[in-house]
């Protein structure tokens, strides 16, 4: 892809290099974050995205993800946000409840702002799993939900005129 001009997202036109994009990052299983958030900018830098108007924020763990994409939602108006982050299953429930809330949280989010919030938050049962697919055999799934912001926010743009 060439920077700053317009592509084609599945059907969608649209030149990506005006969008404000927003990634929130969680800090708990941090070598799985950074991976993915590594994935996730080569994506958004390739699409022609100025590297200014990309804005990475980190939280602490995957629970406080929609409330940060929330607050950035309220107070920087991005096109889209993309959580970013890696439960891994272990020897209790809670793992599950996690995994459930934090859906939930960044679905509801999405919903409320009417605005692209991707959930990019792998959820695994070992940290096997989760390397493969932060870039390893199963690619990276930080590229994934970057690549579903784009064709979120062109679907968004192209709807609306």
């Amino acid at each position: 892809m060439q920077e700053g001009k317009s592509h084609d997202v599945q059907g969608l036109d649209l030149s990506f290099n005006s969008l404000k994009i927003a990634i929130v990052v969680s800090r708990f299983n941090e070598h799985i974050s950074a991976a993915l958030l590594k994935g996730a900018l080569r994506v958004l830098k390739q699409s022609g995205i100025q590297e200014s108007h990309i804005q990475v924020s980190n939280v602490p763990g995957s629970f406080e993800l929609p409330v940060a994409a929330q607050i950035i939602i309220r107070a920087q108006k991005p096109d889209a946000v993309i959580c970013l982050g890696a439960l891994i299953r272990g020897e209790t429930d809670h793992y599950r409840y996690l995994a459930a809330e934090v859906s939930r949280g960044i679905g509801e989010v999405a919903l409320s702002n009417e605005l692209p919030v991707i959930f990019g938050v792998l959820t695994t049962d070992s940290l096997e799993q989760a390397q493969e697919r932060a870039g390893g055999l199963y690619g990276n799934k930080g590229e994934e939900a970057a690549m579903a912001a784009l064709h979120m926010v062109s679907l968004q743009k192209n709807v609306s005129g």
